[in-house]
């Protein structure tokens, strides 16, 4: 692999400089003169390649290479895996990086996205040339810097654990970093090829590790300093309420309460200490003007979808003539799939910390994209974004629901800092975050499928109902002709789809007061579920093995016959199994990857036990395999507890859960074995912080099928779904 990028010297200059009293690499990245043209550069001719800094490397001189991540850590694997890609290129110390997340900026914009962003399963791949480059680039200079001062020809150099090494000589990267950052920069620089990888492919110790286990790591919930307060903000209990009046004499009784103000989202408790706001907004007395049109009840809401299916939605895939068609089947196969709210629930709950000095505004918080944070708290207070400054911090979990176009739970701080005129805290209880809203939306799908007299279907009519989740985001420009890609992916161009002669796939995109968001993996949450247990249904109708019967449709998709393959060859799939215990299969491709996972059941007396997960995924190259089967075997935890516990409803407007007495998570002893088998792969490198979760739910409830002859359709998991055999 020789991969070469050519750069100027007016280019180089006018983005390195000195970090920390050494050299300074940027990443240069190949984009279209049209978009770098929106970045604020100023190119305008369409055909040119232009070069655009995005994050950085840094060589100090006492050997550190500090490197900047344009994307955020938040449990996925960010802190190692980008850094794998420098150190491979750079042959520096692993024990010398240290890493931290970028600010706010246009140079650490996604490479696809064309906004800061930490999302979609697509940091490794999207990073992968320039964080390379950036290593390869940084090492190029250290070198020819080491042979002008060891007078030899750079050529007879070599590079090895943040040292260059010439015959008996070397010199340390700290040594080199002052002469290297004003070295003239290489016209082009070849990237090695796999054959010389020592970490790519291979996997090392995470990064972010040690200072996790022993405390130092620092989330949003552990920033701290001299004269910050607490608060907690009393909000609606109907989405899309209002304060008419609220009465605080008995808030303000409460010691440690210092105010009680009011914001956007409803009335903020500002005090000493967490326990002090807890209590203070306990005693506060609010009256809330809530519009009836905004009440919404989940069955009163289902009954609705089941209307809205009736009649003539947005075509997102259309073959043939369904209608046609349908009426001349042998037999049909007629569907309704009820898929309900899910919160991200992520391990630390919403906050954010804010002060305002003058004309300045600093931040802390864990956000995916703080570009757009910076930019929201830059207009509720009249200030430039160059006055805001973000600092991001770990993440204890996100799942998408720390990337709302909003920024609820930042602008929310803001606002409390702003009405108080102290640096405050805002915090969300677990109780606030179940039922502070964004969640993955409610879906419906209502499916009719025609077979003929083979048991093969020659009409696929598919129907689904959701609210939009790109609507009102910085992706709402990817919503055309009414139809929202994140609603019907997994369905519109799912490959059993197009081996139907005549399909029609519509959407209907409802709205309504319930605040939705992307969900870990999307729409592949509720579509491949869809999906793959009609095709199950088929599978049986037809008389054959599902997996005999999967492989015949996916004969033109190689990396879903990797997947599928790979599962089923380690999990046994075939062969005797313990008396009581059932299997089920599935395979999906979200987010650039192809997962397959088969499930092991048992019920007994009506409950039901998951004894194994086998799991196969092609991605192409894994970057970081051990990273990849965490990924996956964190994904499957999550799909799991979808399955059997997640469902938010509504009555009377107001949600029913509170906490994860009523929400559930899995718990330890619920958990299966996995098993994760990366396929050899020289495809297309995909995601895998998604890719895990989609096919897990339909895999075990196929198994649940082959135990006692029911469909299931609504989730999460009913004990009458498991009671008895059909």
């Amino acid at each position: 692999m020789s991969t070469t990028f050519d750069m100027n010297r007016r280019k180089f200059l006018r983005t390195t400089t000195v970090f920390a009293g050494g050299l300074l690499i940027p990443f240069m990245v190949p984009a279209s003169a049209r978009r770098m043209a929106k970045l604020g550069t100023g190119a305008v001719d369409d055909s040119a390649v232009v070069f655009a800094p995005n994050a950085y490397l840094g060589i100090g001189r006492d050997n550190t290479v500090h490197i900047i991540l344009a994307h955020v850590e938040m449990g996925q694997g960010a802190w190692t895996t980008l850094p794998m890609l420098i150190a491979d290129e750079l042959d520096c110390d692993w024990k010398k990086i240290r890493v931290e997340h970028a600010p706010p900026d246009v140079p650490y914009f996604h490479t696809a996205f064309g906004l800061q962003i930490t999302g979609g399963s697509s940091t490794t791949w999207s990073e992968f040339d320039r964080y390379r480059q950036a290593g390869a680039t940084a090492r190029a200079l250290l070198v020819t810097a080491a042979a002008q001062r060891l007078g030899v020809a750079p050529e007879t150099c070599s590079t090895a654990d943040g040292y260059v090494i010439a015959g008996d000589k070397k010199l340390s990267y700290g040594e080199l970093a002052d002469a290297a950052a004003k070295q003239p920069p290489p016209a082009n620089v070849p990237l090695k090829p796999a054959s010389e990888w020592k970490y790519i492919g291979k996997g090392a110790k995470r990064l972010d590790t040690p200072e996790k286990i022993n405390g130092q790591a620092k989330f949003g919930m552990d920033v701290q300093f001299p004269g910050l307060l607490t608060a907690l903000v009393l909000r609606s209990p109907v989405f899309g309420g209002k304060v008419k009046s609220f009465d605080a004499s008995k808030t303000k009784m409460i010691p440690g309460v210092r105010q009680v103000v009011k914001v956007p989202s409803g009335v903020a408790v500002i005090a000493d200490h967490f326990w002090a706001a807890k209590q203070g907004r306990e005693a506060l007395k609010v009256e809330w003007d809530i519009d009836p049109a905004l009440v919404i009840d989940s069955k009163g809401m289902w009954d609705d979808y089941r209307k809205v299916a009736n009649t003539k939605g947005s075509v997102a895939a259309k073959a043939g003539d369904v209608a046609g068609t349908l009426p001349k089947a042998t037999s049909v196969i007629d569907a309704e799939y009820l898929l309900p709210y899910l919160a991200h629930a992520p391990m630390e709950p919403l906050n954010c910390t804010v002060k305002i000095t003058g004309d300045k505004c600093e931040i802390w918080t864990g956000t995916q994209w703080p570009g757009v944070e910076q930019n929201n708290a830059a207009k509720i207070l009249g200030f430039k974004p160059e006055q805001v400054t973000v600092n991001t911090v770990f993440l204890g979990g996100g799942f998408g629901r720390r990337a709302t176009g909003s920024s609820d739970f930042v602008t929310e701080a803001v606002e409390v800092a702003k009405a108080s005129g102290k640096a405050v805290k805002t915090v969300w209880t677990r109780e606030d975050d179940i039922r502070g809203g964004y969640y993955r939306p409610a879906f419906m799908h209502r499916v009719h499928i025609g077979l003929d007299a083979d048991k093969k279907p020659i009409a696929w009519q598919h129907s689904i109902v959701g609210q939009s989740i790109m609507a009102g985001t910085p992706f709402e420009g990817g919503v055309k002709d009414g139809i929202d890609p994140a609603s019907v992916e997994g369905v519109n161009d799912s490959p059993y789809m197009a081996v139907v002669p005549n399909h029609l796939v519509e959407l209907h995109s409802p709205k309504n007061k319930v605040p939705v968001l992307w969900w870990r993996s999307v729409g592949h949450t509720h579509t491949a579920f869809v999906m793959e247990t009609l095709i199950d249904e088929l599978a049986h109708a037809a008389g054959q093995d599902p997996v005999a019967y999967r492989r015949a449709l996916l004969q033109k998709h190689p990396r879903h016959l990797s997947a599928l393959n790979l599962a089923v060859e380690k999990s046994g799939w075939g062969t005797p199994l313990p008396a009581g215990r059932y299997r089920g299969v599935a395979v999906h491709e979200s987010f650039g990857s192809t997962v397959a996972q088969v499930a092991e059941i048992s019920i007994d007396k009506g409950t039901l036990h998951v004894h194994r997960i086998t799991c196969a995924i092609d991605c192409g190259l894994a970057v970081n395999p051990d990273g990849v089967a965490a990924q996956m075997e964190s994904g499957i935890i999550f799909g799991l507890t979808a399955l059997l516990y997640g469902e938010i409803t509504l009555e009377k407007g107001r949600v029913q859960q509170r906490n994860f007495h009523d929400y559930r998570i899995l718990r330890m002893h619920e958990t299966p074995v996995i098993s994760v088998h990366i396929a050899p792969s020289t495809e297309k490198m995909g995601g895998a912080g998604e890719p895990g979760v989609p096919p897990v739910a339909p895999a075990i409830v196929n198994a649940i099928f082959a135990a006692t002859g029911k469909r299931i359709r609504s989730l999460p998991i009913q004990p009458v779904d498991l009671a008895g055999n059909a």
